[in-house]
């Protein structure tokens, strides 16, 4: 594991805040701001719609590397003014950042021997792309006036080596030491050593060689003629130094490399065509955005979890985000799998939460990780994590029937199993509990893990050990998915005792969560036993387990459904009548796109195909209404309004992976999608489409090396269904 350096020191570095240690503090909106944002590996970018990164305004933007702010200023001016914005898009894929700017009125510059320009005769043209730790950016500058002009270009640009967690908004009283920057004809390199005595680097190199170049500024004096164009190249690398090529060349290779990686990736998914055009723009941005958050690991892909806040490695996202998509590309499962199985905790580490056995929460290389001012370098402080690994391994397995695969993560899941088995043991209910082990620790493990997300119905906030409803479902499909892989890999006797302790869960789950008044489970119940009485959305994840009966599960459902829960766009996490509802929280009344994906997946299982296709609806609705069609964080909990979208959330990641990837596991939840591997088919039991689709088109779904592509039209009250297509042997089924 990391070497923790400095401990002692630092932790009076940090001044603690006061309600929520790691809440994310901002006096401006992104959404207010329109940030454009960009990714790649560990590196991440943050950006004003002109593509500057201005100090100041709310200090979120910047370019991100390995949770280190490697780039604080990059402000392009013309003339010595900033450019007027014309337009600024990010391509289909992600891939490049592109913006487009004109000058304003220019005086006469003398220092160039310019005369005045007027307004809109300039167009400056940038191209922007991040690949393997460094940003590449080309800007064309154009004159469009039957006059010859010289134009000054001044790029100001500046490295504060913030820690992510201070731009978050926490505060340290101590920092390390900026180093002297080192200028050179071309080029300039920035660098800071940090308390955790690590030296983080930034080189930015120029073409052409500009007229002047300082510690934070780079001048170029552009002639241009009539109709005349001038470029200028721009190379930023975080950290690593590499061999250099010519600044043209680079670019270009680099290009060329990404979008190929790109396309490689991005077809590595079946795709969805249907008669609905702007629910097929959600989807190609949805699968651009899961593209642009994967990150290559030696384990495989591994989809980081939101820009900017949480472009790491988290575990819990990540296996969401993987059963989201396990039916359009089952390798991000696995990849996942891979790399939480090599990270799983060896040892017991009461400071990172870390047990023999348990699933890794949340990683992290930053200055304050390092020295642990945060936690998180390598923390382990999820109580689901783990059990929903086992079940991610579970339907890996239905997917693909890769049982050598399965049989390779045994030992992980065996030790996951025996963490499961030796926390639910120590309680005296069985149920599977969390609390924090340190002060600087989660003090809520779940996904509502916010300090104030699980409380009683008068709004006391629970005291713990806490045992969380749906962690408990989650236990329970966990065992029963060791138990189908155990008899896959030829362990029936172990398969046996996991269905048996399954049935132990499930009816201690009925008889201690249940609340006949309230028509509905418990959130929790906390550490005196008593049962938290509060309507929240955790319940709708037993659906999908299958832990609850029938009759049970329609009242869950029916409740879900009501105007207390539903806003017409989805689910809130918390009832409007609770005591702690506030539709603009974090986890006690807004509205979580994967959340509602769950429970619709959840929802389809129990043959609650209306109210599937409803929530369905609403979700798409919401993405119709957002910037190009990308499914936020969350939003906030308020009631829809006739001819009006969904209210943002200030500080919500977009993109998020597991939001990305809602609609896609809503779709096949409405499709009743599922793998027979063993007979080589593709199932649809008992399909339906939504209001909003006549049909869908999916192409190359993979089973094994075959692939197959199929059609499902609406027809009446039914969907009908053709293959289009297949390479291998693979089957369709449909079942009415």
């Amino acid at each position: 594991m990391r070497c923790w350096r400095g401990e002692r020191i630092v932790r009076e570095c940090v001044t603690r805040m006061d309600v929520d240690d790691f809440a994310i503090s901002s006096d401006v909106s992104l959404a207010e701001r329109r940030l454009l944002t960009i990714k790649d590996g560990d590196t991440f970018g943050v950006f004003d719609q002109a593509g500057q990164i201005v100090p100041g305004n709310g200090n979120t933007v910047g370019l991100f590397h390995r949770d280190t702010r490697h780039l604080s200023e990059l402000e392009l001016l013309v003339g010595g003014r900033p450019p007027m914005l014309l337009s600024a898009t990010l391509r289909d894929d992600n891939a490049t950042l592109a913006c487009d700017l004109t000058n304003p009125d220019l005086p006469g510059q003398p220092e160039v021997a310019g005369s005045a320009v007027s307004q809109d005769l300039i167009h400056v043209g940038r191209s922007r792309f991040l690949w393997r730790g460094a940003c590449h950016e080309r800007i064309v500058v154009r004159n469009f006036d039957v006059a010859a002009h010289r134009v000054r270009l001044d790029i100001r640009f500046g490295a504060d080596f913030a820690d992510l967690f201070e731009v978050r908004g926490m505060h340290r009283a101590r920092h390390g030491a900026h180093e002297p920057a080192w200028v050179g004809e071309d080029q300039v390199m920035l660098a800071y050593v940090g308390l955790d005595q690590a030296r983080r680097t930034t080189r930015l190199r120029f073409y052409p060689v500009p007229a002047r170049l300082s510690e934070g500024l780079a001048v170029f004096e552009l002639a241009l003629e009539p109709g005349g164009r001038c470029v200028v190249f721009l190379e930023i690398v975080c950290g690593e130094e590499r061999p250099t090529r010519p600044l043209t060349e680079s670019f270009f290779i680099a290009m060329v490399e990404q979008r190929r990686w790109t396309r490689q990736r991005a077809a590595a998914a079946a795709a969805i065509e249907t008669s609905n055009e702007t629910f097929n723009e959600a989807m190609r941005r949805a699968i651009s955005d899961l593209t642009m958050l994967t990150t290559e690991l030696p384990t495989g892909p591994y989809p980081y979890a939101g820009v900017p806040w949480f472009s790491t490695v988290f575990g819990r996202d990540a296996i969401i985000t993987a059963l989201q998509v396990l039916w359009l590309d089952p390798s991000v499962a696995l990849g996942v799998l891979r790399f939480l199985a090599r990270y799983q905790a060896k040892a017991a580490d009461p400071e990172r939460d870390a047990e023999p056995g348990k699933i890794l929460h949340e990683m992290r290389h930053g200055e304050m990780a390092e020295l642990r001012e945060v936690p998180f370098g390598c923390y382990y402080g999820s109580v689901d994590s783990t059990p929903l690994f086992v079940m991610l391994a579970g339907a890996y397995l239905e997917r693909t029937g890769d049982a050598s695969a399965l049989r390779g993560l045994w030992p992980a899941i065996e030790a996951a199993l025996r963490w499961i088995e030796g926390r639910t043991t120590r309680d005296a209910r069985g149920f599977l509990t969390y609390f924090r082990q340190t002060p600087d620790g989660l003090a809520n493990q779940g996904w509502k893990d916010s300090f104030d997300s699980i409380s009683h119905e008068d709004g006391r906030l629970a005291e713990g050990p806490i045992a969380l409803v749906e962690v408990q479902g989650y236990v329970y499909a966990a065992r029963l998915a060791a138990a189908r892989i155990a008899d896959a890999i030829g362990e029936r006797k172990v398969g046996a005792r996991f269905r048996e302790a399954a049935e132990q869960m499930r009816e201690a789950v009925e008889a201690a969560f249940w609340c006949e008044a309230m028509g509905t489970y418990a959130i929790a119940l906390d550490g005196a036993g008593a049962p938290c009485c509060v309507h929240a959305s955790n319940a709708g994840h037993l659906l999908l387990c299958g832990l609850v009966s029938d009759r049970r599960a329609a009242q869950v459902a029916d409740m879900l459904m009501s105007s207390r829960f539903f806003t017409g766009w989805g689910i809130r996490t918390l009832a409007s009548h609770e005591a702690r509802y506030n539709p603009m929280s974090y986890h006690n009344g807004s509205v979580w796109p994967h959340d509602n994906a769950l429970i619709t997946m959840g929802m389809a299982r129990y043959g609650r195909n209306a109210a599937a296709a409803r929530l369905f609806a609403g979700l798409f609705d919401a993405a119709s209404y957002i910037d190009m069609r990308r499914l936020p964080e969350l939003f906030c909990g308020f009631p829809r309004r006739r001819g009006q979208g969904p209210t943002f959330y200030p500080v919500a990641c977009s993109p998020q992976a597991w939001a990305a990837t809602a609609l896609h596991a809503q779709l096949a939840a409405c499709l009743g999608l599922g793998f027979d591997p063993s007979a080589k088919s593709v199932v649809f039991d008992r399909p339906m489409l939504p209001r909003f689709l006549d049909e869908v088109r999916l192409h190359n779904i993979a089973l094994g090396e075959a692939r197959i592509s199929v059609l499902l039209r609406r027809a009446g009250d039914e969907v009908a269904m053709n293959v289009l297509g297949r390479t291998g042997t693979i089957h369709a089924v449909l079942r009415s």
